[in-house]
């Protein structure tokens, strides 16, 4: 029993001799592992004024910053240059760049990009003075053109045998648009409308598409299209023909409705003084017109002749011709 005992406490001494031993390898492997990284003490002084003071084994300044996650930003410098080697105790001071340092390295930067493509440009003061010179602004007034639409009216009613009848010769329209525009170098680099406002309409042009026919007496069209007549009727003398359309600007309302109930109808429809009774017919350059609508200013020797679209209502403007009643 006494042997066993003798047995165990020599187990535990050999044990406790192998573990002083492993410690002590262990802590000679750090000394010598710091040994050679030369662990050093440096001061960093950042660009707001903070200080820090570093236990690090780096040497490149640049690895040193890097190691303390310090970003330079690209207004900021670092003294020393970040491929310098410091010392021990040394210190790295980070500040802002001078405006003149910052038009050197653009400077720089343009020369070596110049350089690189094999384009060497020779920098002087007046390349400079085009690069920062200044940006004019004014203000340019315009005068463009609308163009007019092309509209078609097909009243052949299936003929393969048609012709083409211009109805009203289309006219384009004017537009006054204002733009602000910057220059540079007398050249312009920008340009903004700031407003258009349209000085005249453009005019559709109304082409007629129709049958081709051997009748030379009266011929009878759509509503759409002007209906002529040799027919003569009675002569009331020169009248002054005015144009209006169905719009609110002409009319006041936009339904269409004339004064009579009926809906107004494009070289059909007039406007006559209330001396003409609804229905009554009345022949004006050649075009039999239906007296189915009313106006304020319309009296006297004066006729107000509907049109299907404001432009052409303007179009039309005014004019005087002999007029004869019908019926």
């Amino acid at each position: 029993m006494l042997k066993n005992n003798d047995d165990e406490k020599a187990s535990i001494s050999v044990k406790r001799i192998l573990g002083i031993c492993l410690i002590f390898l262990f802590i000679s492997g750090i000394c010598v592992f710091a040994a050679n990284k030369q662990v050093k003490n440096v001061k960093i002084t950042l660009a707001n004024g903070c200080e820090m003071n570093i236990v690090t084994s780096k040497t490149k300044v640049a690895d040193i910053l890097d190691e303390k996650h310090i970003i330079l930003l690209p207004e900021e410098k670092v003294t020393p240059d970040e491929d310098t080697n410091i010392g021990a105790n040394g210190e790295i001071i980070i500040t802002e760049k001078s405006a003149q340092e910052e038009v050197s390295e653009l400077i720089a930067q343009d020369t070596n990009e110049a350089n690189s493509e094999e384009n060497k440009i020779e920098l002087n003061m007046d390349t400079i003075s085009q690069a920062y010179s200044p940006i004019t602004e004014k203000i340019l007034v315009e005068v463009q053109t609308i163009p007019f639409e092309t509209v078609t009216k097909n009243v052949a009613n299936g003929s393969t045998n048609t012709t083409d009848k211009v109805l009203q010769e289309g006219k384009e329209g004017k537009k006054e648009v204002t733009y602000k525009v910057k220059y540079q170098n007398d050249a312009e680099i920008e340009r903004t409308e700031i407003s258009s406002v349209v000085i005249e309409e453009p005019v559709d042009k109304i082409v007629q598409v129709r049958a081709v026919t051997n009748r030379s007496t009266r011929t009878t069209t759509t509503a759409s299209t002007p209906v002529t007549t040799s027919e003569s009727g009675i002569s009331l003398g020169t009248y002054k023909i005015t144009a209006y359309c169905g719009c609110a600007k002409c009319c006041g309302k936009s339904t269409g409705r004339t004064a009579s109930g009926a809906y107004a109808r494009a070289n059909h429809t007039i406007a006559a003084p209330g001396n003409f009774a609804f229905g009554t017919k009345l022949k004006i350059n050649g075009v039999v017109y239906t007296v189915e609508d009313r106006g304020g200013a319309i009296n006297g020797k004066k006729i107000d002749v509907y049109f299907s679209s404001h432009s052409a209502a303007i179009a039309f403007g005014v004019k005087y011709a002999n007029v004869e009643l019908l019926n």
